[in-house]
């Protein structure tokens, strides 16, 4: 069935708390194993509905924010998602505290303990109001976002229209793009510190009234994370620090002399080919490059795209109040996942079928996974891995979308993926900082963000530019307002799509099987085991990038163009 036409519903809360309750008592007062077996399964019935029809909800508000009955519908999604996420971890407290947990575990999954004991460390009754306000503040700050316009030569864009021409061949372009985002986005300097310092004050108050120091701890627990913690992330960015910026600072700066610029500058950062980086085929050819490189790849992925296509599950245009960034969710009633992204021209419309694609190719595979619902694909590294490698398993059929620039996109893309650790470990470094202290001024905050940029991106200048240059490149990075604690998962799921890139150098077929059985498994398997399993070294190992930078640096040398 087609997208659009997929009926919603909306879940009334009354009716799902009674169900809930009664689901949570028949658990407490069980007398058997069996018993609460068959309360899970009523339990993952009404959850399957009320995250299919609330993520119908959000999709269909997030493709026009604007939209008077979707905009009602996602603020009461705001509004109850907070008492929905208490229920169900009391629904995982009446399973951990049960006298029959070493039976169950063993009926079920030791992993989905692990996650049930993880989430009841992540909410409390005593901070539901509290995420009701957080939820009301993430959407103010997305529709302050979706609604902006542009004005750059005599239009008006949206923002991602705009940063479109971030990646055009002409300096003086870029730069005025760059000084056109920085105006507007001065213009809503005051409002975006506004609900920014709102959401740090209510989520460090959720976290104190829950015991905890600061919100950094709860943080990793919303996340979901099972099997890293934060002196793991603090040696990955040492590793980062210490092997992969030296080497991206050298290349960049290698490849923008090429390019004629000696004085780097930000809006320099998104080009890396001399002239320009290559444009893709256009909206209608990337469609048909991606029918045909799905097909090619085998009869799974064949039956997958095919399914996408046929259904109109894929948004990519870039229009006012449409949500600014891209994501794959899915209807979990109907196994049915959705792309939503933002065409701009640019090489980041081919990620749309290959990146975006990833994830929603494991949401097919992994559909009637005995878990799906409650594990689904694992933690974010472990979905971002899907993504990010899916990528470079891509590359052999890149002459589909560029034609004779697809060396050049090859180059550039690997070059790129590499220089975005260094940017994504800023990104946590900055939560980090902000979380621990949470009365930062906004001024504060973009100081410790520019020291950040001279540290892990000292090759990069944002002298001179508008309002950027006083540190709040940050401002327009979504996650951090929408999603705190994610992005680190970019980066570390980045390692492990190098990995397997390299792999299939060697050996394409070998690794495209390993990489499907990586998908396969969903979330059964943390992510540290899966890349164990995958014979990859683990990123939170100290040293661990030395060798991986070295190779890709070597493999960069090789394609360059």
């Amino acid at each position: 069935m087609k997208v659009s036409l997929l009926p919603y519903k909306r879940v009334e809360i009354d009716a799902f708390k009674a169900s809930m309750e009664d689901i949570i008592r028949r658990v407490r007062n069980a007398g058997s194993v069996g018993a609460i077996l068959a309360a899970r399964g009523d339990y993952l019935r009404i959850y399957e509905d009320y995250y299919t029809e609330s993520s119908l909800a959000y999709m269909r508000y997030s493709v026009n924010t604007a939209d008077d009955f979707y905009v009602a519908e996602n603020d009461y999604y705001d509004e109850i998602s907070p008492t929905v996420r208490s229920l169900m971890a009391d629904y995982a407290s009446a399973l951990l505290d049960s006298p029959f947990r070493a039976e169950l575990e063993k009926e079920l999954s030791p992993v989905l303990f692990r996650a049930m004991e993880v989430q009841r460390k992540s909410v409390s009754p005593l901070i539901v109001d509290d995420m009701v306000e957080e939820n009301r503040l993430v959407s103010e700050y997305s529709r302050l976002m979706a609604g902006m316009e542009f004005e750059f030569r005599g239009e008006k864009l949206p923002r991602p229209a705009l940063l479109g021409y971030l990646k055009d061949g002409d300096r003086d372009t870029r730069r005025e793009a760059m000084e056109c985002l920085g105006r507007t986005m001065e213009q809503n300097s005051a409002g975006l510190d506004r609900i920014f310092d709102r959401l740090v004050h209510v989520r460090d108050r959720m976290a104190k009234k829950m015991g905890y120091d600061n919100f950094i701890e709860l943080g990793y627990y919303r996340m979901g994370r099972l099997c890293y913690d934060r002196k793991d992330v603090e040696t990955f960015r040492e590793n980062v620090l210490r092997d992969v910026v030296p080497a991206v600072s050298a290349m960049r700066i290698e490849n923008a002399r090429r390019m004629g610029i000696s004085d780097y500058k930000l809006y320099d950062n998104e080009v890396i080919i001399p002239g320009g980086d290559p444009r893709p085929c256009g909206k209608d050819g990337i469609f048909a490059a991606a029918r045909g490189m799905y097909h090619a790849m085998g009869s799974e992925t064949a039956g997958f795209i095919d399914m996408m296509l046929e259904n109109e599950a894929f948004d990519v245009d870039s229009r006012k109040n449409k949500w600014g960034g891209g994501y794959c969710t899915e209807f979990a009633k109907y196994r049915q996942p959705f792309i939503l992204a933002n065409f701009d021209g640019s090489s980041g419309d081919v990620d749309v079928v290959t990146h975006e694609a990833g994830h929603a190719l494991n949401s097919w595979l992994t559909a009637d996974n005995r878990f799906k619902l409650e594990l689904d694909c694992g933690g974010m590294e472990t979905a971002e891995t899907h993504s990010m490698s899916m990528e470079f398993f891509a590359w052999p059929y890149m002459e589909l979308f560029f034609g004779d620039g697809a060396a050049a996109y090859r180059y550039m893309h690997a070059l790129d993926a590499l220089s975005f650790i260094p940017y994504g470990t800023i990104v946590d470094a900055f939560q980090h900082i902000v979380y621990a202290n949470p009365d930062m001024s906004p001024a504060g905050r973009n100081a410790a963000w520019l020291e950040l940029e001279h540290k892990f991106r000292p090759h990069i200048s944002v002298d001179g530019i508008p309002y950027l240059e006083k540190g709040t490149r940050w401002q327009y990075q979504m996650h951090i307002y929408e999603s705190p604690f994610y992005y680190i998962d970019y980066c570390l799921a980045q390692t492990a799509a190098f990995n397997f890139l390299l792999d299939s150098r060697e050996n394409y077929a070998a690794a495209f099987e390993k990489y499907l059985n990586f998908s396969r498994q969903g979330g059964e398997k943390v992510w540290t085991d899966l890349l164990a399993e995958a014979g990859f070294v683990s990123p939170f190992t100290p040293g661990a990038l030395k060798d991986l930078t070295a190779r890709i640096c070597a493999l960069l040398d090789g394609i360059k163009v």
